[in-house]
């Protein structure tokens, strides 16, 4: 078997297409060969994400307007993708809500978190993937083929750690919101559940799952956090591509309802 994964015909879709990982499995997917068909809440493209755009071929990355709390929406994207590009073979369920430190506080105390900051994270997280696999997947099963990666978290196994936080001048100290965790526990449940659904029509499902990737935090984080990890660093965006071709192409074609860590082994003590 050849080791080069080539996606040439292949129709990707990539919710949160816009956000901090999308460009990362957008540049991998486009450089493999195929067409994308990006969504997100906004049609108004980054510099830096034009910048990758303008690195690769014209005319196979597609910017779709939809929302992953609104079923209609995704509806009218899909038929919108079917209409213009094509079936989709592979789906990247990458729309999420993440609440890392900010310099403008917006931490509480465990019994004091608000409801509205739990069920907007689970709305996207958990709920939102469930839904796009209802769209997208039901469309991949119809065919009878396709692969479903969902972008879960080194956190939806770990508990995220209180001292890699303690250094930081909040009041109260910041508490990364409990309902990450659950949301990214629960997208893994999914893919488990949707794998024995739908194997039979050769639709694979499995949660890609990042740990601790480089993205502008503070220098005493990254170092507490490094520390914690048997490589002795953070992921960067060049450490996710090849698992994520991995689980998109025929060279995982026996693998699926699995959830693939990329932490740097920070789960093995």
């Amino acid at each position: 078997m050849s080791t080069h994964i080539d996606l040439t015909g292949q129709v990707a879709v990539v919710t949160g297409v816009l956000g901090r990982l999308g460009g990362i499995w957008t540049d991998a997917l486009l450089g493999a060969g195929a067409a994308v068909v990006g969504i997100d809440r906004t049609t108004v493209v980054p510099q830096e994400f034009q910048e990758l755009l303008d690195r690769r071929p014209a005319g196979r990355f597609h910017l779709l307007e939809a929302d992953v709390t609104d079923t209609e929406s995704l509806r009218t994207a899909l038929k919108t993708c079917l209409a213009e590009v094509g079936s989709p073979t592979i789906l990247v369920n990458n729309a999420g809500i993440d609440q890392p430190p900010s310099a403008t506080g917006g931490s509480w105390l465990f019994d004091d978190i608000p409801a509205e900051v739990s069920e907007a994270v689970l709305s996207v997280n958990a709920l939102g993937v469930l839904r796009v696999c209802q769209v997208f997947g039901s469309e991949m099963a119809r065919n009878g083929t396709g692969s479903v990666i969902n972008i879960g978290s080194l956190y939806g196994s770990m508990a995220p750690d209180p001292r890699l936080y303690e250094h930081l001048p909040q009041d109260p100290p910041f508490l990364k919101p409990p309902a990450y965790g659950m949301s990214k526990a629960g997208a893994a449940a999914l893919t488990r559940y949707l794998a024995a659904l739908w194997g039979p029509r050769r639709v694979r499902v499995n949660t890609l799952s990042p740990g601790g990737v480089l993205g502008g935090q503070d220098p005493l984080f990254r170092g507490k956090f490094s520390d914690r990890v048997p490589l002795r660093r953070m992921a960067e965006a060049s450490d996710l591509t090849g698992p994520l071709l991995f689980l998109a192409s025929d060279m995982s074609s026996y693998v699926t309802g699995t959830e693939l860590l990329v932490d740097g082994g920070y789960v093995c003590w």
